[in-house]
């Protein structure tokens, strides 16, 4: 199978098959919004290995097999703060309780804007590392799919209490979803030209996985009153540290 197929049918698992966790709203709300912090304490850990397992060093490695000089702290970094303003953009226009419902409802479309800009940058992500090895494609389409599945049961939870209709939530995310495979494949068009450039979106990777893991999902087993759930977040999240340090391991030693 060809770079091509792997990078389609990854991106696909790591976008559209993660709309799992918005549809389980709509068929079964509660059991959803039950396992969705556990979700999140793992797709933390999961992100968090990734990056600092997979993403850096084989940014490191690929930056010297290039010959090349690169400030990877600094596109790290600057992958945080990315993050940081997109979604403090998305807050500042949606973090108002007493306003009318019609308005509540335009920050539906910057939502959408949001999820789709995040969507597109997972999906070239997904790319640029398929295109140094298949293991770390992989390893980070399943990162990406373990922080889209809690996603997108909060974004059909914000949407269908914004007032929108089950059918067009799921049609809305489902497009949204298809941004990554737009994403994925302008990377894979222009492979040749940003060759020299697959270390600095390593590195800008790496900075969204660890923003998006410390700055939105480790704050919620923070916040849990109940002692007991947050007990078992944590295992949640050490778990997802575990898993993918494995399958880097299993990977490397197998494809």
């Amino acid at each position: 199978m060809g770079i091509l197929a792997y990078i389609i049918i990854f991106t696909l698992i790591g976008s559209v098959v993660s709309l799992i966790g918005g549809i389980l709203l709509l068929v079964r709300e509660k059991f959803a919004l039950s396992i969705s912090h556990y979700l999140s304490s793992f797709a933390a850990g999961a992100l968090l290995s990734a990056a600092f397992f997979d993403l850096l060093p084989e940014a490191t490695e690929h930056m010297e097999e290039l010959g090349v000089d690169m400030n990877l702290p600094l596109w790290i970094l600057i992958g945080i703060l990315t993050f940081f303003l997109l979604e403090r953009f998305i807050h500042h226009h949606h973090d108002h309780t007493n306003v009318p419902s019609e308005e509540k409802k335009s920050v539906i479309p910057l939502v959408v804007i949001g999820d789709t800009l995040h969507n597109f940058t997972d999906g070239m992500a997904i790319a640029a590392t398929f295109l140094i090895s298949i293991p770390l494609g992989v390893v980070t389409s399943l990162a990406v799919a373990a922080h889209e599945i809690p996603q997108e049961i909060g974004d059909f939870g914000l949407m269908l209490n914004k007032g929108l209709k089950r059918q067009k939530v799921l049609l809305v995310n489902l497009f949204s979803s298809l941004a990554a495979l737009a994403g994925a494949i302008l990377i894979y068009l222009y492979k040749d030209s940003v060759e020299r450039l697959l270390p600095i979106i390593l590195a800008l990777t790496s900075g969204f996985f660890i923003y998006i893991a410390l700055a939105n999902l480790i704050p919620e087993i923070h916040n849990r009153d109940n002692q007991k759930v947050a007990f078992w977040e944590t295992i949640m999240l050490l778990i997802g540290v575990l898993v993918v340090y494995l399958a880097i391991s299993v990977l490397e030693g197998q494809v």
